[in-house]
């Protein structure tokens, strides 16, 4: 039998799982129960809003209930299109998204029907309803009818990666088994005995193995090779095992559509609105960089690779000394001593990253990418770091998946190590995604976690 193949992987114990007690409920009824309760926060603020607001309106509860499917509709669709981030930075970012493309839709529904409701309540309506399916949310991916049962077939990489789920008690899975690919005939009977949501392949070119995967696809589990589960699970690519043949899912023919037009679009809508929303800020940080550098410039001009390999000027405020490299290109450092006191506050909250608003404009850069480097470390990262210029195939960005993840790397090897997420957002790209991370920017920004 499969259940008798577990071993101690890296000093983690797996031959206790077959025991692990079954749901006292069925996985289709608690997602039901987690849609009913997505369902209930938006209808209740809205329910309250309009009797408190509208005490003299006519079908209320009907209305009510209207207002609160086209809210549901997009608190649904987001947190849907944003799965395979919630894993990373928690349900907080797809509840806002969410929550604000549902307050745009009933905002339009409530015009539509005349009920004359002024911004500020549907604003403290959204408020309100954040916080509850902030709230929802964060109970059901905890709770254990959230936890994904999975089964491990193959190598010695599939095991590597199911000690590392194990070793990650955050992540919403459960291993439920492994069996080794060369005995294919306790798959069966693993997949009956444990009823896995999801099956990791390890051993893809086992014809054996797909054929009993295939006469047991009635149980209904989805059937993912290693890399695969690995993405889904810790939001990165494991680049130390990464083939060149990788990249074909960048080209895929069902890869998901997310168009340089509407990508262009993004960025100059956020870029302009971004721009008029700080315009005010902007002559107190020129007098400010001004009054602490002396005679130096204000704007710092820098050469960074662009798309494909190409060179661009990037703009920032000034954050460090006039003579910061004096003597060469050198990477910045946590606790920098070239950074002002000035420019250390700036980095903190992204202040000195702003002038490249208009880099995005200019068509240079987008709002959400890898970050640009220097063609000065080219040639060390192109040596140290597998598929390093494959970051290049997008345009770089202001923010991005590695800086949420990662923060700022100052050698090679962190720069490998965000070189994992930026390749995740290369092949996971959407609008979506773009406005989850541009979210989860925003908080870090507030917080000023992760600045140099």
């Amino acid at each position: 039998m499969g259940v008798q193949s577990y071993e101690v992987v890296e000093g983690i114990a797996l031959d206790g799982l077959s025991e692990a007690p079954r749901l006292q409920i069925g996985r289709r009824t608690a997602i039901t129960l987690a849609l009913f309760g997505r369902l209930g926060v938006v209808w209740l603020p809205l329910y309250a809003m309009l009797q408190s607001r509208v005490p003299s309106l006519a079908g209320g509860l009907e209305l009510t209930t209207v207002l609160a499917l086209v809210w549901f509709v997009g608190l649904h669709k987001a947190f849907e299109a944003a799965r395979l981030t919630l894993l990373s930075l928690g349900p907080a970012t797809a509840a806002a998204l969410g929550t604000a493309l549902g307050w745009i839709a009933a905002s339009a529904a409530s015009v539509w029907v005349d009920l004359h409701l002024a911004p500020v309540d549907l604003l403290e309506t959204a408020v309100t309803v954040f916080i509850l399916s902030w709230v929802w949310e964060s109970v059901v991916t905890r709770s254990v009818a959230a936890r994904r049962r999975v089964l491990m077939i193959g190598s010695d990489e599939t095991r590597s990666v199911a000690a590392e789920v194990r070793g990650n008690r955050d992540l919403p899975f459960e291993i439920c088994g492994i069996v080794d690919s060369e005995r294919p005939q306790d798959i069966a009977a693993s997949v009956q005995e444990h009823r896995p949501d999801i099956v990791v392949l390890g051993d893809e070119g086992r014809t054996d193995v797909l054929e009993s995967l295939l006469d047991l696809a009635g149980f209904g589990f989805k059937l993912v090779g290693v890399a695969e589960f690995y993405e889904h699970a810790f939001g990165r690519v494991p680049v130390e095992t990464l083939r060149v043949s990788w990249f074909a899912n960048v080209l895929h023919l069902y890869q998901r559509p997310y168009t340089r037009a509407a990508k262009r679009g993004f960025d100059v809508a956020v870029a302009a609105i971004g721009l008029l929303a700080v315009s005010w800020v902007l002559p107190i940080l020129w007098l400010a960089v001004k009054r602490c550098n002396g005679a130096g410039p204000v704007i710092f001009r820098q050469t960074r690779l662009g798309e494909g390999g190409r060179h661009f000027t990037i703009y920032k405020f000034r954050t460090m000394r006039n003579d910061a490299e004096a003597t060469g290109a050198v990477w910045a450092s946590q606790d920098d001593p070239r950074i002002t006191k000035l420019g250390k506050l700036m980095r903190k909250t992204r202040l000195d990253e702003l002038p490249q608003l208009v880099n995005v404009l200019m068509g240079d850069m987008s709002i959400v990418g890898p970050r640009p480097e220097r063609p000065e470390f080219l040639e060390q990262l192109h040596e140290a770091v597998p598929f390093w210029t494959r970051r290049h195939l997008v345009k770089p960005g202001i923010t991005g998946w590695a800086q949420v993840r990662r923060g700022y790397t100052a050698d090679a090897g962190g720069t490998a190590e965000k070189l994992a997420y930026d390749l995740w957002y290369l092949r996971h790209r959407s609008l979506v995604i773009d406005l989850a991370i541009c979210v989860k920017t925003f908080t870090t920004c507030v917080t000023g976690s992760g600045a140099r």
